[in-house]
């Protein structure tokens, strides 16, 4: 069943993080649930493989950390940037961004599910086989990410920007789209495009979306030459 939407939002493009005065450096072994970490570095730590409930993170700084394989539900990542770190395989579901900077990190199956992304910026990361099913978009901008296969079921990306994305195979089964704004992107095997209704696509990503769109009407694309 497709998810109840809230009223259109008007796009605009995403809040930057807040900086922190100062920075802290992390040391701890491990993450704990339920606990507020503000203005902490996390830089070239390895924390792979741990879980942690209902933590958030306040203007933190992530560069070279490796989250990978964590389980992190109801986190909270609030004025946050994270570099050439590592989420792949991180799950988190009910979890919220909020004015946050991902840049060139390694996020192949990173998932978040059922929460929210506001004032976003996720660029040039890897980030295929990526799950964001009933997610929540405002104001979020995907540039120059690889986005192979990734699955925005159910999402809400009314306030969602791809720029310069490789998107082959994306799915995008009953997603709320209206305004959602595609530009240079490749979009050849996407998913489910009785959903696109309202999305915006460049004239210059038609090309790869073709063979979709003839699918969806039912029209058969032969290749070969009389």
């Amino acid at each position: 069943m497709k998810r109840a939407t809230s009223p259109l939002r008007k796009a605009r493009d995403p809040r930057s993080p807040l900086p922190p005065t100062e920075l802290e450096l992390f040391e701890a072994a491990e993450l704990e649930s339920e606990s507020e970490l503000e203005r902490r570095a996390f830089y070239s730590v390895n924390l792979a493989g741990q879980e942690a409930d209902s933590s958030a993170f306040v203007q933190c700084r992530f560069r070279g950390a490796d989250l990978s394989g964590c389980r992190l539900d109801q986190v909270a990542f609030t004025d946050c940037l994270m570099t050439d770190s590592s989420l792949a395989n991180l799950r988190a579901d009910g979890g919220s961004m909020t004015r946050v900077r991902l840049a060139e990190c390694r996020m192949t199956g990173f998932t978040w599910a059922d929460g929210v992304v506001r004032d976003v910026t996720v660029a040039e990361c890897r980030a295929d086989l990526s799950a964001w099913r009933m997610a929540t978009f405002d104001a979020v901008l995907f540039t120059g990410c690889n986005l192979n296969n990734a699955d925005f079921t159910n999402a809400d990306l009314r306030g969602a920007v791809f720029q310069n994305c490789d998107l082959t195979g994306a799915v995008f089964h009953q997603a709320s789209m209206d305004g959602t704004r595609f530009r240079g992107c490749n979009l050849a095997g996407v998913g489910d495009l009785s959903s696109w209704k309202g999305a915006v696509v460049h004239h210059t990503d038609l090309i790869s979306l073709s063979y979709g769109l003839a699918g969806a009407a039912g029209i058969r694309v032969e290749d070969e030459t009389p």
